[in-house]
């Protein structure tokens, strides 16, 4: 871990060093996550759940055509567990739902001046995790594990007078669940789509 945390200063500080613009902002938006998972019968019963991120950006502009774009988000992923599929006699929907602070780096080129295709490293840190059923809730954050890998992927379409529209799929990499064991897995993988403004 302290190598990472090393790494990622020294990467961090190359990059402000080699900074020929820096723009900032905030961006909020439509997450549609779900499940992947290795699991029988899992992936039957999981469907898409329908949450929000919302945080601030920062650009830095390595040339004309590359930047490099760190975020802080609070992003709300999980999943829907549809029990019609007849996996428990009732009709109600379980939600999962796994709220982090996630920070995504994400390496950006230019092809033209408005838009942008990205890719990049995703950390998130598990803030709370509940199951919702009925009305009523029940925490799992003990069961769940306190970090979460991805990688990121997407694009940003960009106004002259800052305002930005973003879509961005994020795969998880790392089991979030720590009760799964042997080859199985369950990780997060979530849709975005996001508006927001840049301070040029």
């Amino acid at each position: 871990m302290k190598k990472i945390i090393l790494f990622s200063l020294a990467f961090v500080t190359g990059i402000l060093l080699n900074a020929q613009g820096i723009s900032y902002g905030f961006k909020a938006g439509l997450n549609l996550s779900k499940y992947n998972s290795s699991i029988d019968g899992f992936d039957d019963v999981v469907k898409m759940r329908t949450s929000f991120h919302v945080g601030g950006v920062v650009e830095f502009g390595l040339s004309d055509q590359f930047a490099v774009q760190p975020e802080l988000l609070y992003s709300s992923v999980g999943a829907k567990i549809d029990y019609s599929e007849g996996v428990k006699d009732t009709a109600e929907d379980m939600f999962y739902v796994m709220d982090y602070l996630s920070i995504p780096v994400m390496v950006k080129y230019y092809p033209t001046k408005n838009i942008s295709l990205e890719l990049g490293p995703q950390l998130g840190i598990l803030l709370s995790a509940k199951m919702k059923m009925d009305g009523e809730s029940e925490d799992f954050k003990d069961e769940s594990e306190s970090i979460d890998f991805g990688a990121g992927i997407g694009a940003e379409y960009k106004l002259d007078k800052g305002l930005f529209f973003n879509v961005r799929y994020v795969l998880g990499l790392t089991n979030v669940i720590k009760e799964v064991s042997g080859d199985d897995f369950i990780k997060n993988n979530v849709f975005q789509f996001s508006v927001g403004y840049k301070f040029m």
